[in-house]
């Protein structure tokens, strides 16, 4: 079964947001091969999410039961398949408490544009990457919704479901194959 790991700041918006999409648009067959677990870099542990998270979430499609906010452990990183970071302050949060986990450990954005054009199994797509050393870049970021209005937290929503519908089969998948025409 693949571990993905959703890491935000707060386990309260973003990391959130990113786990309920994925949920909501496998097929039960694809849920049952992935665990899906939100965390955080710097929370209060067991803080329910904001309303505006919720509407978010539900206006996308999404659905978030009983949430309350994690921090990352060690035993999420030792465990994960990979780590999916809202931006690069949560990969640099990895790479200095977790190094051992900085080669599973990227930003959505960046997966979104580089894990398509690779092959093989999951972990071999994800080391094909080079994780650990590449270098992060300003247009990495998903926007932090924290303090914004409805529409603000609606538009993080939209953004993340964006980018997850074509990334999210690619990491249910056992083996890609690419077709070159």
């Amino acid at each position: 079964m693949a571990h993905v790991v959703f890491l935000c700041t707060g386990n309260a918006a973003r990391s959130v947001m990113a786990g309920a999409i994925m949920a909501a648009h496998l097929e039960d067959a694809e849920l049952d091969s992935l665990m899906i677990t939100t965390a955080g870099t710097h929370v209060i542990e067991g803080m329910p999410m904001s309303w505006r998270t919720r509407e978010a979430i539900d206006a996308v499609g999404g659905v978030v039961v009983g949430h309350r906010s994690y921090q990352l452990r060690d035993i999420d990183t030792g465990h994960a398949d990979l780590i999916v970071c809202a931006a690069r302050e949560h990969v640099q949060y990895v790479r200095r408490t977790h190094p051992e986990a900085a080669g599973r450990t990227a930003t959505l954005k960046r997966l979104a544009r580089d894990l398509p054009a690779t092959t093989g199994s999951l972990p071999e797509r994800i080391g094909q990457l080079d994780l650990a050393t590449v270098e992060l870049e300003p247009w990495e970021d998903v926007h932090d919704p924290a303090g914004g209005d409805v529409e603000e937290f609606a538009a993080c929503a939209r953004e993340i479901q964006d980018l997850l519908l074509p990334l999210a089969p690619l990491l249910v998948d056992d083996e890609i194959e690419r077709v070159d025409d």
